[in-house]
């Protein structure tokens, strides 16, 4: 995603949902890692497919301040009484 481009909010609503599979931060969402950890990234290189392309959709949200954003955008999955 290109910032300057008209964003497609099924993908920014994918974006916000979507959560980082592995490591330190499994199972936590793209937009609650700290940005370090995406700087991080970016020196080494990110994942190849998806989640690298997340991630630096992710690092450019950061870098940009626009995390509240896509936090409102997180989808709350409470658990009924029949869960």
């Amino acid at each position: 995603m290109n910032l300057g481009d008209k964003p497609d909010p099924k993908h920014l609503i994918e974006l916000a949902n979507y959560k980082m599979p592995f490591g330190k931060y499994k199972g936590q969402f793209l937009v609650n890692i700290p940005e370090a950890y995406y700087v991080w990234f970016q020196q080494k290189g990110f994942p190849e497919g998806k989640l690298g392309n997340m991630m630096r959709e992710m690092n450019e949200i950061k870098i940009n301040g626009l995390e509240p954003l896509i936090k409102k955008l997180i989808i709350n999955k409470r658990r009924s009484h029949y869960d």
